[in-house]
């Protein structure tokens, strides 16, 4: 019987060489959210390295229009999150936003977007800052999810009020962060990096209680 060849392992991108020597601002805590989480209750992990642009823009200038084409819109009001596919936007102010999109969206890996951005900002009064690295992301789900955050979290988390698709700043454990609601029972949480491994932690904590076999 004639062998049969092995493919070949395919040659590593530029963009894959970049990824594999970055550090997430939780990387260290990559085992213990493994260990920590908690199937069917509460799970967490860090998705690392997400696109995000800060854009000011004055609401209704022509600026924020072409913006809101790239983007798929702006938000009107706190709390609103707005976009297309992959891109949303989330609001921090009258004239302030948040732009987070996946990892191959950044230029470093080839994308388009942040260069999109600046483009249709053109001339016109307002600033888009390439914030990638300003900040982690942290994924909180499952049917306890709310009750962690409610430890340390000055909003009201009821679903009555926070609904999903909303995201607002606020601060989790004394930490400042982004909190958006993704669904009924996921959030994801933007905490500045110098703060990441601190309120990783803390959030472990919280669940800490929910391995009790005592808990239903």
């Amino acid at each position: 019987m004639a062998e049969t060849a092995a493919s070949p392992t395919p040659a590593k991108t530029p963009a894959d060489k970049d990824l594999a020597v970055r550090t997430s601002p939780a990387g260290v805590l990559r085992d213990a959210f493994a260990a920590g989480s908690l199937a069917g209750t509460v799970e967490i992990s860090e998705v690392p390295f997400l696109t995000m642009v800060g854009i000011r823009a004055a609401a209704g200038s022509d600026a924020a229009q072409r913006i809101a084409a790239v983007t798929g819109g702006l938000p009107a009001r706190s709390g609103d999150v707005a976009g297309n596919g992959d891109t949303s936007v989330l609001w921090l102010g009258p004239a302030e936003f948040l732009v987070v999109a996946p990892t191959e969206a950044h230029e470093s890996l080839g994308g388009s977007l942040i260069q999109s951005l600046r483009d249709a900002l053109g001339g016109d009064a307002g600033q888009v800052v390439d914030l990638s690295a300003n900040r982690t992301t942290f994924e909180l789900t499952g049917p306890q999810a709310r009750s962690v955050l409610e430890k340390g979290c000055s909003l009201d988390l009821h679903p009555r009020v926070f609904k999903a698709g909303t995201a607002y700043s606020t601060e989790i454990g004394n930490i400042p962060a982004l909190l958006w609601k993704t669904g009924e029972e996921s959030f994801r949480v933007f905490p500045r990096a110098s703060f990441a491994e601190f309120l990783g932690r803390w959030l472990l904590d919280g669940m800490r209680e929910y391995a009790s076999p005592e808990v239903p």
